[in-house]
């Protein structure tokens, strides 16, 4: 029996439940590729999941391995594949990305365009997806004041690039001077640390009230993103790295606030992920999007990864490169 190496999890518990060891080799069945992985995306629901959070949302079977996707080369295909797909440079979403390597459907892979490295490549197999979402997802008016929460996370580092781009004013909010500096090198034109008392007021004295926040924290702090909201403003939640932000209904519309939980309508369908994956590709090729990969680990640190993660250390995108 062919193995190869893999990090699993055997029982759920904090970052020590990690584990490198070998586990039997994929083989493409039919409509299927296997890929011989470089790089692992990293993200914090990774870590959620691992103390076993979110079992009715992402049920898993002990024991399994971590990861949803990452970048690498194609190494063989099952019957009904184009053998053409056969050493391409090739990113995907999909279950058990901590390890050496992954099986994907064939409809499911993206081609990474030359030019790109696995490591940029795997930073947008989640985050690219996810920003570019949320950022259509609302309508982004020219000159406006947005807010994005957590703006130096991997979402949230591509989502100030992609709302300056697009010509809003974005206003940072992330913990102390290190990612405050970080966030104004990516384009934001005002950022304010959210770990001092009465960060929100400051927000809404310097903007008159956003019209359109991006709360990428949730918990209480995604509720004190709500309150930077000015009155008829539009409020996008996709946050989970302190519960989901609860928002009181009745106060919402009052202010005539709309508010938006992008995660109530769960993971898009493969076909969206596709063509979001592919356009993410695109604008990093063109240098419009730069991911900020802030910290990259061994696959077998992911431990190291995850008390990254959890410490808030980490400044953009953690990657385990295999």
């Amino acid at each position: 029996m062919v193995v190869v190496r893999a990090v699993r999890v055997h029982e759920f518990g904090g970052p020590e439940v990690l584990r490198a060891e070998e586990v039997p080799a994929p083989v493409a069945g039919p409509g299927q590729v296997v890929v011989g992985m470089e790089v692992a995306d990293v993200i914090f629901l990774d870590t959620l999941l691992r103390n076993g959070w979110g079992g009715e949302y992402f049920p898993l079977t002990l024991p399994y391995v971590p990861g949803g996707g990452g970048a690498g080369h194609v190494l063989s295909v099952g019957e009904g594949v184009d053998p053409a797909w056969l050493g391409r440079h090739v990113i995907s979403r999909g279950s058990g990305g901590y390890a050496e390597q992954m099986l994907f459907p064939a409809e499911e892979i993206v081609a990474v365009p030359d030019g790109l490295g696995s490591a940029e490549a795997a930073a947008l197999v989640h985050d690219g997806v996810t920003a570019l979402m949320l950022a259509r997802r609302a309508e982004i008016r020219k000159d406006e004041w947005v807010l994005v929460a957590a703006a130096t996370g991997g979402a949230g580092s591509l989502l100030v690039q992609l709302l300056r781009d697009a010509g809003a004013r974005v206003v940072a909010a992330a913990r102390g001077e290190r990612k405050l500096a970080l966030s104004r090198e990516l384009g934001a034109d005002l950022a304010v640390d959210y770990s001092l008392d009465g960060w929100q007021h400051q927000v809404r004295e310097a903007t008159g009230g956003v019209g359109l926040a991006f709360d990428g924290a949730g918990g209480p702090l995604g509720r004190a993103v709500f309150e930077t909201v000015a009155d008829g403003g539009r409020f996008i939640t996709y946050g989970t790295s302190d519960g989901f932000a609860d928002i009181d209904p009745d106060l919402a519309a009052r202010r005539q606030v709309h508010v938006d939980n992008a995660l109530e309508a769960g993971t898009p369908d493969p076909a969206t992920v596709r063509a979001l994956l592919t356009d993410a590709l695109t604008l990093t090729a063109q240098g419009r999007l730069r991911p900020v990969i802030g910290a990259t680990y061994p696959l077998a640190e992911a431990a190291k990864a995850h008390r990254s993660l959890e410490e808030r250390t980490t400044l953009g995108k953690s990657l385990l490169l295999v």
